[in-house]
């Protein structure tokens, strides 16, 4: 966590936590209180946890540092939606979330509603004075929220993918099948480059410090890859053939039985996706989604190219408009790639892209003392780095500095990937 460049002010501040509660809320609002309980594995959270736990992250972090008259909803709170951090005590396990029948989804909102009115009169009467600790404290856990609200619908896909009736989190109609163009390289020299995050506003500590990385010249696809290229994947035998997979990767690829992304099945030789608008159709045209990062690997080797470095993922962003297919749209799911009148399409929005970087340290990186420094630091091993937002994430929310990460096993995010290759010296 990183502090603004500059202290927000009072109104400002105000008006982005009610803007962002409140989009939380508009969220949840299609599910029914069946529906918020649901925990349908252990990396998924169940929809009623998610709006506990970042109301909870605003109590523990915020009002009870902050505010010395303020009394909590419930001290129990603290242990039952506490998510990984140690500092803060002893929390519930994180697998066993969906047993929390209660309390009920109508007692967190009332835990919401509490936390809310004590945050809203603390904003109004310290946060844009003063204290500019209470202010980065209130944006972090704005975009903490945030992220939050990307899970809440990752997970609920997850959720209902596995009802055997294919219910949708919203009704929509079946995308009209199309084909993509083919993709084209755009050259980039390479040489040494700078990257990390400059500038005023938000970020995360992972994505600093700015420091210097020497890159050879590359290429990298002008959009993201599609099912229609997956397809060709798929019947050229891509899950069967040993040499195209790292040794974990083939042997999770046999474990689990992958023979297509998650949430693919074959009805009557037609490809269907489940997607949050129900079971439909997969249109050749949109980017994939949910693959693991050794499917992305596997599916580069087997078109000659590799993924593309974090490095060159984000020289390559820099300077394009930060817009895209995200949760503002309301499409909910991956687009095909539109003009929009620069070389590279879809670097941001559709689907989180798979780089060939580990999540590691920059150089110079230090966590931050305390409690909140576990946010980032303590996960900087074991996962690889993803880049650019998903038709999933809030507006707003990603930057080209934007680090995300996950295991190269995890399949139920919005993953996709786009392909890079060396130029010649």
């Amino acid at each position: 966590m990183t502090a603004p460049a500059a202290t927000p002010t009072t109104e400002h501040l105000l008006r982005e936590y009610r803007r962002v509660r409140a989009d939380t809320e508009r969220l949840a609002a299609p599910l029914s209180p069946e529906d918020q309980i649901l925990q349908s594995m252990p990396d998924a959270s169940p929809v009623k946890w998610h709006r506990a736990h970042t109301t909870w992250f605003f109590e523990a972090f915020v009002l009870k540092q902050f505010d010395p008259d303020y009394r909590p909803f419930d001290e129990r709170f603290n242990f039952l939606y506490n998510s990984y951090y140690e500092a803060m005590g002893a929390r519930h396990p994180r697998p066993q979330r969906g047993l929390l029948s209660r309390p009920s989804v109508e007692e967190v909102g009332r835990y919401r509603g509490h936390v809310d009115g004590a945050m809203e009169k603390l904003i109004s009467r310290d946060a844009g004075n003063r204290q500019s600790e209470l202010s980065t404290l209130i944006v972090l856990g704005c975009h903490h929220e945030q992220q939050h609200q990307e899970l809440l619908l990752t997970d609920v896909l997850h959720h209902l993918s596995c009802n055997p009736i294919k219910p949708a989190y919203i009704e929509r109609e079946p995308d009209e099948p199309a084909q993509a163009a083919p993709a084209k390289f755009v050259e980039f020299q390479g040489g040494l480059v700078e990257t990390g995050f400059e500038g005023e506003g938000f970020f995360y500590d992972n994505e600093g410090p700015r420091h210097k990385t020497y890159l050879q010249p590359f290429a990298i696809a002008d959009r993201a890859v599609t099912n229609g290229e997956w397809l060709e994947f798929m019947r050229d035998g891509g899950y069967e053939d040993v040499t195209l997979w790292l040794s974990d990767g083939w042997y999770k690829c046999g474990e689990e039985g992958w023979r297509a992304p998650l949430y693919w099945e074959e009805r009557e030789g037609e490809w269907h996706s489940m997607t949050l608008g129900g079971l439909h159709p997969v249109n050749p045209a949109a980017p994939v989604a949910h693959v693991s990062y050794y499917e992305a690997d596997a599916f580069a080797r087997w078109a000659g190219k590799r993924l593309p470095l974090e490095a060159e993922w984000e020289v390559a962003a820099a300077g394009l408009p930060v817009k895209g297919n995200t949760v503002g749209t309301g499409a909910l799911r991956p687009l095909p790639a539109q003009p929009n009148g620069v070389q590279l399409h879809q670097m941001f929005g559709d689907v989180w892209e798979w780089t060939a970087s580990p999540y590691q340290p920059y150089p110079g990186f230090r966590a931050v003392p305390g409690a909140v420094g576990e946010y980032n630091g303590k996960f900087m091993v074991n996962q690889f780095v993803l880049r650019g937002g998903s038709c999933a994430t809030p507006e707003g929310h990603i930057r080209p500095t934007y680090r995300n990460f996950f295991y190269p096993h995890q399949r139920w995010q919005f993953s996709g990937l786009r392909l890079a290759h060396d130029l010649e010296r």
